[in-house]
């Protein structure tokens, strides 16, 4: 058994990062921080919670079959997140955020080889206005990856129609970011006379 200072804590935090209801809806979880020793201590419930008031709707045209460009972005409120789709034989779709992060996993992400110098619709999300939402409003590592990169630019800008395109994307992505704050959330409560690590164990002190 290992012994345990009287009086020690753990505390751990979890960032939590939200864009709207939208990006609500794909996540759970938060964090209780609880202390170990004597049902004196408390238990702690600690979140950072970063919101993005502002959004993107994104309109992309299938310009043949199976390549998609996107002709123009516009910032919007954060859950009002939409891509419109104009496809090839001329049926339009909308795409909200969710439907555009299924469809992004499916096709990029969870996919990579198949992604290498394709110019489908997931890559274009992925790459434009809205992947860089839900990777910022998300918190998503597994986009986030796909930014800072040397080519980055080279590769975000292949997906526009036109370099006037492209422009607006950076001003909208500028919108999105300034849009952005973050607090943190606490409570705390008694510990009930529960003690140990989750309250499921008995922690003693020992004498030296």
């Amino acid at each position: 058994m290992t012994p345990t200072r009287k009086g020690s804590f753990v505390r751990k935090t979890k960032d939590i990062t939200i864009g709207s209801t939208i990006a609500l809806a794909l996540l759970t979880g938060s964090v209780a921080l609880q202390g170990c020793g004597g049902s004196n201590e408390q238990q702690y419930e600690e979140k950072r919670e970063t919101t993005f008031s502002k959004g993107v709707r994104t309109y992309i045209t299938e310009t043949s079959p199976g390549e998609f460009k996107i002709t123009d972005e516009v910032s919007v409120a954060a859950d009002s997140s939409q891509a419109i789709v104009r496809y090839y034989d001329g049926h339009r779709d909308t795409l909200n955020a969710q439907s555009a992060k299924a469809l992004i996993d499916r096709e990029v992400v969870d996919n990579p080889q198949y992604h290498a110098g394709h110019s489908g619709l997931g890559s274009a999300l992925l790459w434009g206005g809205m992947g860089y939402f839900l990777a910022n409003s998300l918190n998503n590592r597994r986009y986030q990856q796909y930014y800072g990169r040397p080519d980055e630019e080279q590769q975000r800008s292949r997906f526009y129609s036109n370099s006037s395109a492209f422009r607006r994307s950076n001003d909208v992505r500028q919108e999105v970011q300034s849009s952005r704050s973050t607090r943190i959330v606490k409570t705390s409560r008694p510990s009930s006379g529960r003690s140990g690590f989750f309250g499921g164990s008995r922690s003693r002190s020992y004498g030296g």
